[in-house]
């Protein structure tokens, strides 16, 4: 059979990304925006509002242990596509209610829809690009930063709405652009590369030699998670609100871009260094608002955080390829997702309940920091082939 051309990839890996940009670009992190005015319109404490992202998180969890399950029943594309469905209407009618139980539900039911989207999309991704493997970095970096596709978009279109204190409209918006997306996104499902055996299936397989960089990815999940929760409020609260549409949309940019920068390192550096390299800027990026509130350094935390935390989740797929055998790459993949939602779990909850102290955002972003740092160093022990 004649390998797919290098082109005809790369288009599968932006439609494929259009999944990314709506499990995590909109479903996940576009509630950072929305947060504010929905506190100010319901009255939450940051307590509750992290309780409802960690919901999310939950949601994601229980859609990772769930996906290779159905994926082995209803194949990789249909679980793709019936993940994008579900996270579609759990947007829309997010704008429809505003009781705490209500809106914890649908939060969590856009986190399943995430993962089954994020654990199906990543295995088709894996996939594809078996036949280019001196790119399988950048055209994994390229599947997985639609999510800074996402951040984009939110950035440009969901200010305008919360400006008028509508945070309904602007969840109906996220949801509309959701089923758009799949629409887009349908032609990947079809055809050679899109179903098949190998797509349907995936052997149980030993994850010990991943262990530590399974244990860094959860360290990952708590700390980024936190960040990108809260960010949006902390720059409120310094006084930098005028600067939320442009932060966040550098940090989407950053994202999109990240392939090119982190290609390279995770393709020639031996184990999860490249990992730990990127936990460790995005250590650096947690903790710049933390030294200072000047809007240069404001932005530039945006830009080291969005140029590096997708592309770990990127690399969690270059090191299983590179770690298991291809039979257990869907294994791998759904475990590297379930270490992390339970990680992400965690980390609304905990930063949440830090900023309701005395010592505010500034406790809960330096904890984010403290733990994404524990996280570059048990990834830099992670060695690069099993033993």
């Amino acid at each position: 059979m004649t390998p797919e051309p290098f082109a005809h990839t790369l288009g599968r890996m932006v439609r494929l990304s259009l999944g990314g940009a709506v499990a995590l670009g909109f479903a996940r992190f576009a509630y950072a925006l929305i947060l504010p005015a929905m506190r100010a319109d319901l009255g939450w404490s940051f307590t509750l509002a992290g309780a409802l992202n960690a919901a999310n998180a939950a949601g994601y969890l229980v859609g990772a242990l769930a996906a290779t399950r159905v994926a082995g029943r209803l194949g990789l594309p249909l679980t793709f596509a019936g993940g994008m469905v579900l996270t579609a209407l759990a947007l829309l009618l997010t704008a429809l209610v505003g009781a705490p139980a209500a809106v914890l539900t649908l939060r969590l039911a856009a986190g399943v829809g995430g993962a089954l989207v994020f654990v199906s999309g990543g295995s088709l991704a894996a996939l594809a690009v078996r036949a280019h493997p001196a790119r399988s970095a950048l055209l994994l970096g390229v599947f997985y930063g639609g999510a800074g596709l996402g951040i984009l978009l939110s950035a440009l279109g969901l200010p305008p709405l919360l400006a008028a204190g509508d945070w309904r409209a602007a969840w109906a918006g996220l949801g509309a652009a959701s089923l758009l997306a799949l629409g887009v996104a349908w032609p990947a499902l079809r055809g050679e590369g899109g179903v098949g055996g190998a797509a349907r299936s995936s052997a149980p397989a030993p994850l010990a030699p991943l262990g530590w960089a399974l244990a860094a990815y959860a360290c990952f999940g708590v700390g980024y998670i936190a960040y990108m929760t809260f960010v949006v409020a902390f720059l409120r609260s310094v006084g930098e609100e005028h600067l939320v549409t442009v932060f966040w949309a550098v940090l989407g940019l950053a994202v999109i871009v990240s392939p090119a920068v982190w290609g390279r390192p995770a393709t020639v550096l031996p184990g999860a260094r490249a990992m730990g390299v990127q936990l460790l800027t995005l250590a650096v990026g947690a903790t710049l608002p933390l030294l200072s509130t000047h809007p240069a350094a404001l932005l530039l935390s945006g830009l080291l955080f969005g140029g590096s935390f997708l592309a770990v989740v990127t690399f969690t797929t270059v090191l299983t390829r590179r770690v298991l055998p291809e039979g257990a790459w869907g294994a791998g993949i759904a475990a590297f997702t379930v270490v992390f939602a339970a990680g992400q779990t965690l980390g609304p909850l905990l930063t949440g309940a830090l900023s309701d102290t005395a010592g505010g955002l500034r406790l809960g972003l330096g904890a984010s920091a403290a733990v994404l740092g524990l996280g570059a160093v048990l990834a830099w022990r992670q060695p690069g082939a099993a033993g």
